[in-house]
C-alpha cells in the first residue's frame, strides 16, 4: 500500500477500523522496536513525530542526550493480519531523527536511502532480493522454546517428513496480505529448517520486507504453538541458516549481469568492490558470535572468491535469464540488520565501480573441500566475531561511508557481546536466553 498525504492515511485508518498504529523502527543490530499510538492521536503523531528515549535502545544515544523522534514513512502502511479484526492494528516503518529535525546517525533506513541516491546519480539502479532460511522448533507445555525441531525432513521433502507445509502456506498468504510477493518456499536441509524467498525490489523496500518477513514468521509460528529461530547456527550437526542476498544491476534499462561479465565492466567492478571489502563487511552481515559457526560448511562460504553456479563461493552467478540475471552474495545470515547490511554491500559495489576495480578470475573449485583451496592463496572471511570487529575497525572504507559515530557505537556493542558470552558462567545458556529466544 502506498499513501502520500496525511489525509490518505487518516482515511485508510477510518475505512479499515484501525484502533492502534505501530511506529516501527530497529536498533543498529536490526532488532525491531515499536511504539503503539491510538488512532485518535494519530494526526498529532504524524505532524509532530513520536518522541522516545534513545538511551534505552542499544547503540543509539547517551542518557545526557537521549531524546529522539520517529518520523513514519507514509508509503509503508500495512495492517497486521494476525491481530484482531475489530480494532485493527496498523504499522508504519519509521526514520529516526534528532528533536531539532537533524539527521540521526543511527537511522539505518536513512543510510540505505542515501546509498540508493548515490547509485541514481551515476545512472544506475540496483534491486535486492532476499532468501531467508530459518528453523521451527517445538515449545514445551508452558510455551517456552525447546531445541526440538518440528520435523525431521530434509531438502525439498514433502509431508509427512515435511511437517511445515501448512505453516509455510500460512506465512506466504500473510505476506501477500501485507503487500509482499513471496516467490519460493520449501523445506531446507536441516531438521525443522525452512526457506522462503520473496521477489526482488528496490533496496529500501526489500529491507522493510525483510523486517516484516521475520515478524510474520514469528507471529505465525507462535500462533501454531512453535518457535521460529533466525539464529545462524541453532543446532550443532545441522546446517546453518543463511540470508542469501541477490543483487540485480541496471543502467539505462540494460541488465548488467546478463551474459559474460568482463573483469573491467561495470558489473565486474561492482563485484570486485564487494569482494575487496568483504572481510570488513562481515561484522555487519554476520553480527553474532554464533554466526561464525556457520562458515566453511553447509553451503556457507569461507573464502573470498567467486564463480558461476558454484555454491561454495562467496559470490555466485546463478543460471538465469532476463530480469532474473544477478549476483548472489552467500555469506550474510538472517541475524543482520538488513538496512546496514544491504547499504554497505551496495556501497562496496559502488566503491568498486568508482575506483574501476578489476574482477579477479573465477575460482571453479569446490572450496568446501579443504584440499581444493590449498595453494590458491585465497583470502578468508573472519573466523570469529572478534576478528571481524578488528577487520572493520581498520577499514578506511567503513569510516568513510558510515554515518559519524555509528561505526564506533556498533563496534563497541559487538565487543561487549563477545565479552558477555566469553565471561558467562554457562555460555550455552547465555546464548539460549539472549540469542536463541530473541533472534
Amino acid at each position: 500500500m502506498s499513501y502520500t498525504t496525511l489525509q490518505d492515511v487518516l482515511d485508510f485508518v477510518e475505512d479499515n477500523n484501525v484502533k492502534f498504529v505501530r511506529f516501527a523502527f530497529c536498533d543498529i543490530f536490526g532488532v525491531q522496536k515499536n511504539i503503539a499510538v491510538l488512532a485518535s492521536d494519530l494526526l498529532r503523531a504524524l505532524e509532530e513525530g513520536v518522541s522516545f528515549d534513545g538511551s534505552s535502545v542499544p547503540g543509539f544515544m547517551h542518557v545526557e542526550e537521549s531524546d529522539l523522534v520517529l518520523r513514519p514513512d507514509l508509503g509503508t502502511i500495512s495492517i497486521l493480519p494476525w491481530r484482531p479484526t475489530e480494532g485493527r492494528v496498523m504499522q508504519f516503518f519509521c526514520d529516526v531523527e534528532k528533536p531539532d529535525g537533524q539527521p540521526f546517525g543511527g537511522n539505518c533506513r536513512g543510510f540505505l536511502r542515501s546509498i540508493h541516491r548515490q547509485f541514481r546519480r551515476l545512472g544506475l539502479s540496483c534491486n535486492v532480493g532476499a532468501e531467508f532460511e530459518f528453523y521451527l522448533f517445538e515449545t514445551d507445555d508452558r510455551g517456552r522454546p525447546t531445541r526440538i525441531p518440528m520435523d525431521y525432513g530434509g531438502y525439498f521433502d514433502v509431508a509427512p517428513l515435511d511437517a511445515a507445509e501448512n505453516l509455510r502456506r500460512e506465512i506466504c498468504l500473510t505476506m501477500e496480505q501485507m503487500g509482499m510477493a513471496p516467490q519460493h518456499s520449501h523445506h531446507e536441509r536441516g531438521f525443522g529448517q525452512n526457506e522462503i524467498d520473496f521477489h526482488h525490489a528496490q533496496a529500501l523496500k526489500t529491507a522493510d520486507n525483510a523486517m516484516t518477513f521475520k515478524q510474520v514468521v514469528r507471529a505465525v509460528a507462535t500462533r501454531n504453538g512453535l518457535h521460529a529461530s533466525f539464529l545462524p547456527k541453532p543446532l550443532e550437526g545441522q546446517p546453518g541458516s543463511g540470508l542469501h542476498v541477490n543483487l540485480s544491476l541496471y543502467m539505462d534499462g540494460r541488465i548488467l549481469f546478463e551474459g559474460d561479465i568482463a573483469p573491467d565492466s561495470i558489473a565486474g567492478s561492482f563485484m570486485a568492490g564487494i569482494l575487496a571489502h568483504s572481510r570488513e563487511l562481515t561484522v555487519f552481515t554476520n553480527p553474532l558470535p554464533n554466526s561464525y559457526r556457520r562458515f566453511g560448511c553447509d553451503e556457507a562460504p569461507r573464502y573470498v572468491s567467486w564463480s558461476r553456479q558454484n555454491r561454495s563461493q562467496l559470490i555466485r552467478i546463478p543460471v538465469a535469464h532476463g530480469d532474473s540475471c544477478r549476483m548472489e552474495l552467500r555469506s550474510p545470515d538472517p541475524a543482520c540488520n538488513p538496512y546496514l547490511a544491504f547499504g554497505l554491500i551496495l556501497a562496496a559495489g559502488l566503491d568498486g565501480i568508482e575506483n574501476r576495480m578489476t574482477l579477479p578470475a573465477p575460482v571453479n573449485r569446490n572450496l568446501f573441500d579443504p584440499a581444493m583451496a590449498q595453494g590458491l592463496g585465497l583470502e578468508q572471511l573472519p573466523a570469529t566475531l572478534e576478528e571481524a570487529v578488528a577487520a572493520a575497525k581498520e577499514s578506511a572504507f567503513l569510516h568513510r561511508v558510515l554515518p559519524e559515530g555509528l561505526a564506533q557505537r556498533y563496534f563497541s556493542e559487538e565487543l561487549r557481546r563477545c565479552e558477555a558470552l566469553r565471561s558467562a558462567a554457562d555460555p550455552d545458556e547465555y546464548e539460549r536466553i539472549h540469542y536463541f529466544y530473541a533472534i
